[in-house]
């Protein structure tokens, strides 16, 4: 940990708290594109090491925050309120311009609340990036992160009208990922950084990469691939882990089913390379999640399962608190069902072999699908960084939001 800080400079100082690996991507590259903004600004908080390599002082590594489950969340609880109340006292002494929560809603919220009710002179200003899926269930929540936010930074276009109903300033800054990857991706290439045979047909599987989707989709996941593999002759199925213990979890699943790169399917179970993977695919079978926009932006054609406890389901489903009929990116973004979703008792191995099979035997549908998926990737692909940092920038110029520094010049 860095030591107390000393009085207060007229430096612009802000900072972030990101709590997993996809904050940390996205706070390392705000940080950049505010540096550009004002190259004298200080920056603190809690990141990984991307943020560090951008000029974050780093008062919490963002790791002690990723814990995910409620078993999880309340084996660390008495670790994760002491680190709040010590950042909290760290921001008192540090007193920030700006504070910017990088998702992590359930830590963040909650120290941007404290923040602007203890706010002095107009500072800091609070800033929430990455909205929960509001657009999902429970839109009501708007209204509680306005409490905490001054303005909501969303990855998406059809966030921001949400926020408006319930009065709190959103603004549509683009995804990162949509800027990452290109336009026009390089299949043969991928195909030949994973060894690929490029003249067979690829299946990607990802049955998600937390052990609880590993443990409630796996196994269904790898008896659908098996049921293609027996219907596409030569199919080469991929299945990226994202890290060792879901390796461990899919590797006895494989084992049980037969695919293996030796057996009956073809099987490459790899470490990581997960876009790679989907890229270097003719269709991917996944798990509900992010994990489905990186196959629109890789322009390939999917099939979405997904299941979570049934007893959830049914409080979820009987409590009216899902607002939508689709639940994968893709066909929110697109508006109309293009992708086939199995959800809870639709997702089965024959239901998800079936609609994997329909993109393998249709090419039309596939080459249809295409220029949809662009149509999407070129609206996410806003340069989310320097919208963001623009929009913090236009926080601090409004009334009540002046800091030091020259931060909306650039």
């Amino acid at each position: 940990m860095s030591p107390a800080p000393g009085p207060r400079s007229t430096r612009l100082r802000i900072a972030l708290v990101a709590g997993e690996a996809s904050g940390d991507l996205l706070g390392a590259g705000l940080i950049e594109a505010l540096r550009q903004r004002c190259p004298d600004a200080e920056f603190a908080g809690i990141g990984g090491d991307r943020m560090r390599a951008a000029g974050l002082d780093t008062w919490h590594d963002a790791g002690e925050l990723a814990v995910m489950g409620l078993s999880e969340v309340l084996r660390h609880l008495p670790r994760l309120l002491r680190l709040r109340r010590g950042l909290r006292r760290r921001l008192q002494q540090w007193k920030p311009d700006v504070f910017v929560g990088i998702d992590a809603p359930d830590f963040n919220l909650g120290v941007e609340r404290w923040l602007k009710q203890r706010r002095e002179h107009g500072r800091p200003r609070t800033v929430h990036y990455v909205s929960p899926s509001v657009w999902a269930w429970r839109e009501k929540r708007a209204a509680k992160i306005g409490r905490s936010a001054d303005c909501v930074l969303c990855l998406f276009p059809m966030e921001p009208p949400i926020y408006a109903r319930h009065g709190v300033d959103a603004r549509f800054v683009g995804h990162p990922l949509a800027d990452e990857m290109p336009l026009e991706p390089d299949r043969a290439a991928a195909r030949e950084r994973l060894g690929l045979d490029p003249g067979r047909a690829v299946l990607a599987v990802l049955p998600g990469s937390r052990l609880g989707e590993i443990e409630r989709l796996g196994r269904t996941f790898i008896e659908a691939a098996t049921r293609i593999a027996a219907e596409i002759p030569g199919l080469q199925v991929v299945v990226p882990s994202a890290n060792a213990a879901c390796r461990a979890a899919i590797e006895p699943l494989l084992a049980a089913s037969g695919a293996a790169a030796t057996g009956p399917v073809d099987v490459h179970l790899i470490d990581g390379r997960a876009r790679t993977a989907m890229i270097a695919s003719d269709v991917v079978l996944l798990a509900s999640g992010t994990a489905t926009l990186e196959a629109m932006l890789a322009k390939r054609p999917m099939v979405v399962g997904y299941k979570v406890a049934p007893l959830t389901y049914r409080i979820v489903k009987g409590l009216g608190l899902l607002k939508v009929d689709s639940y994968s990116l893709p066909n929110v973004l697109a508006d109309e069902r293009v992708v086939p979703e199995l959800m809870q008792d639709a997702c089965t191995a024959d239901g998800l072999a079936g609609a994997a099979l329909a993109w393998f035997r249709d090419p039309a549908a596939v080459a249809a699908l295409e220029p949809r998926f662009a149509a999407i990737h070129r609206q996410l692909r806003r340069d989310a960084s320097a919208q963001a940092a623009a929009a913090i920038a236009g926080l601090l110029d409004a009334p009540g939001g002046t800091a030091p520094g020259e931060l909306a010049s650039g």
